[in-house]
């Protein structure tokens, strides 16, 4: 593995004493203030969470630009709280998942479930849940928000991490067991680095999606239940209500400046940072990055310099404790077949209680005709995914290579699209709407496109990481021997980029499906534009309060996603990675 020791960062045991911060120089003054002014912010914006509902403190929205600055700040530690939640449940779900055999079995599968449950679904279901349990408190309102953004984080970074833990190389493991760690010791001093840049880059793309559901998490409407939360989601949704298309620009400057504002600060160093800790030796399109600004100006601070010498020494110390057994190299041990048994019985009568209780559920509330209507409203929305991300494909192929085969190109391509990723595409709805009330079209063929608006940014940024690793010589032999044309497509660059293009279109496809349920029923003042499918179904039963037919939308929405996991994206993957990956 080819990590760097991340205390090599800093500076000298000698240069990091207590005396250095004596003499603290302008940019430690500089960051002084800024972080004293960053937690007066926090803080202020905290106290809010603990008033109540009905409170004065609790002042209504206002579309004055000059209340954008505070509403983004709002905004932004809601997602970094969901972040950090999504980040705790990780680190306990993915290890349960790759340690315990048993566990896999049933974490695995459930995580696929979880993933392909539309983001809106849960809305129904938490506002109550957080709302009773803390009655008459903003703080229930928030924790419904920040859960609903970590329905929308949790799962990528669950699977990303779970994955990384299961593809520790063997030598490196051999290496763990020779120096006879614990697997406490291990999993902080070998496992946790494997997995950190699959970590930093699920994070990152996770707060994309976070991003998409600030309008809908921030504007909570569910049945009698109307609460608006102080934050850019619940500006625009305001914006909209008043067709108001200025304020809807306003908010789009604002949330690309708070986007460019923490992925400055916080993500290009993370991003930095974990290139050290990259097990391939092949060089990547991060690996030739010039070093972020950010992490050049705090080295120059000697507070710094102290801060994290004093915690890198904690975190050694306590990724250092003997706890866990050490490896013994013994037989692994096996359930007999009696026990084999025993354990699938019990998850077998599980199944079939819980088969039971949904099948006196759907035969209380549903008719035969009404679930067959649902699932007619999933096939037209599958089409609309489908086609969707056939068009994206055609459009992002050609240039995710052409951008990808020149490593400046690439470079500067990959910064541009996980910005665009980042982005909200929900927040060009209303002028989408706009235009389609304009020119009077229909609503079901143009509202179609933005369900791949956002989505379509993982095709392209996978196909620029496939063509940015492609083997040069490879490249060289075609050359020599002439190949071109279609000739050059089919036998060289596609073999070779569809196991990247794959994970981006698996992406891509989700993500659609979850765009679905906010594309389909599109909303610009008193004027709400539907087009038939299973989102606005789901989308127009949230606003009714209706939660038996948000059950059965939510059912068959994820029965479908499941189904082309398994039948189409799995497959073609396994295909994918068995015959087409470079060895």
């Amino acid at each position: 593995m080819t990590a760097t020791r991340p205390e090599t960062s800093f500076r000298s045991p000698a240069s990091s004493s207590p005396l250095s911060i004596r003499h603290l120089n302008s940019v430690d003054a500089v960051l002084l203030v800024c972080v004293i002014g960053a937690a007066i912010l926090v803080g202020n914006s905290v106290r809010h969470m603990l008033a109540p509902l009905s409170s004065p403190a609790v002042a209504p929205l206002h579309l004055n630009i000059a209340w954008l600055p505070g509403y983004a700040l709002r905004t932004t530690l809601r997602m970094f709280a969901a972040l950090a939640l999504s980040l705790v449940f990780t680190f306990c779900y993915a290890t349960l998942a790759a340690k315990n055999r048993r566990a896999e079995h049933v974490l695995v599968p459930l995580l696929d479930v979880l993933q392909s449950v539309p983001i809106l679904g849960f809305l129904t279901f938490t506002v109550t849940f957080f709302l009773g349990l803390f009655p008459g408190r903003v703080l229930g309102a928030e924790l419904a928000a920040i859960f609903t953004i970590f329905t929308s984080q949790a799962w990528n970074m669950a699977m990303g991490m779970y994955q990384s833990l299961k593809s520790v190389p063997e030598e490196l493991e051999e290496a763990a067991r020779c120096f006879g760690l614990t697997s406490w010791q291990k999993f902080w001093r070998l496992e946790v680095p494997c997995a950190i840049p699959s970590l930093v880059w699920n994070s990152m793309m996770s707060m994309a999606g976070g991003w998409f559901m600030v309008v809908y998490s921030e504007t909570i409407t569910v049945g009698n239940t109307h609460i608006v939360l102080p934050g850019i989601g619940a500006y625009v949704g305001v914006a909209i209500s008043q067709r108001n298309i200025g304020a809807v620009f306003a908010a789009i400057i604002a949330m690309l400046l708070a986007i460019l504002a923490y992925d400055q600060i916080v993500f290009r160093p993370l991003a930095s940072w974990a290139t050290r800790f990259r097990l391939d030796v092949t060089p990547s399109i991060g690996a030739a990055a010039p070093e972020p600004w950010t992490l050049k100006l705090l080295r120059h601070t000697r507070l710094l310099s102290v801060c994290g010498g004093m915690l890198l020494a904690a975190g050694r110390k306590v990724g250092m404790l003997p706890l866990g057994r050490r490896f013994v190299p013994t037989a692994q041990p096996r359930l007999s077949d009696a026990g084999r048994w025993l354990w699938w019985g019990i998850w077998g009568c599980i199944f079939l209680v819980a088969l039971e209780q949904a099948w006196s559920y759907a035969s209380a509330f549903y008719t035969s005709e009404q679930i067959f209507h649902v699932f007619l409203l999933g096939g037209i929305t599958l089409l609309r995914v489908v086609s969707m991300v056939c068009v994206a494909s055609m459009i992002w192929v050609p240039i995710g290579v052409w951008l990808g085969l020149d490593s400046v190109r690439a470079r500067r391509a990959q910064l541009v699209v996980q910005y665009c990723a980042a982005f909200p595409a929900n927040l060009f709805f209303p002028i989408f709407v706009v235009a389609i009330i304009h020119f009077q079209l229909v609503p079901d063929i143009w509202l179609t496109p933005l369900m791949i608006l956002g989505a379509q940014w993982y095709i392209l940024f996978n196909v620029i990481g496939g063509a940015s690793t492609f083997p040069g010589s490879l490249l060289e032999v075609g050359r020599n021997f002439h190949v071109s044309g279609v000739l050059w497509w089919r036998k060289i660059m596609l073999p070779g980029i569809v196991p990247y293009y794959l994970t981006g279109v698996m992406a891509a496809s989700g993500g659609a499906w979850n765009a679905a349920v906010a594309s389909e029923m599109a909303q610009w003042g008193d004027v709400t534009l539907k087009a038939h499918g299973i989102g606005s179904y789901i989308a127009q039963a949230t606003v009714e309060g209706s939660v038996s037919r948000v059950v059965l939308g939510v059912v068959v929405m994820s029965l479908f996603v499941m189904t082309m996991n398994w039948v189409v994206w799995r497959p073609l993957s396994a295909y994918a990675y068995r015959r087409l990956k470079f060895s």
